[in-house]
């Protein structure tokens, strides 16, 4: 818990809230967005998506859209939507090169979003 600490009176004037209420106030949630893409460039098309909403915006499923909410990554970047991992670049086992089990270009994009201290929780 966070203790109110006396400071300037800017701080606590008319029509202003103590600095710790301002705390309390807004609260910062993360939104997560998987992207698979056709390759690892990222202005190559949507194979695949997964979005979690850590705000309790929205609630999404597997499967309950049929289109991907970007085109590309590159869209995404330009939407606000900050990579934080891309999958590494491996070489294919000879005879594997054109296997399609598996959704090779993996990458996770976030967003910080505020929300009001009693939502989301």
């Amino acid at each position: 818990m966070l203790a109110s600490v006396p400071g300037p009176a800017s701080r606590t004037g008319p029509g202003r809230q103590p600095r710790c209420a301002m705390l309390f106030a807004i609260m910062r949630r993360q939104q997560v967005l998987v992207l698979y893409l056709r390759s690892s460039a990222l202005d190559s098309g949507v194979v695949a998506w997964a979005v979690y909403d850590g705000a309790g915006r929205d609630t999404h499923m597997a499967g309950d859209a049929e289109e991907p909410p970007y085109a590309t990554g590159l869209a995404a970047l330009r939407d606000g939507w900050r990579l934080i991992q891309a999958s590494p670049l491996s070489d294919h086992a000879v005879g594997n090169e054109f296997r399609t089990g598996y959704l090779k270009y993996e990458f996770f994009f976030e967003k910080i979003v505020e929300i009001d201290g009693g939502d989301g929780g």
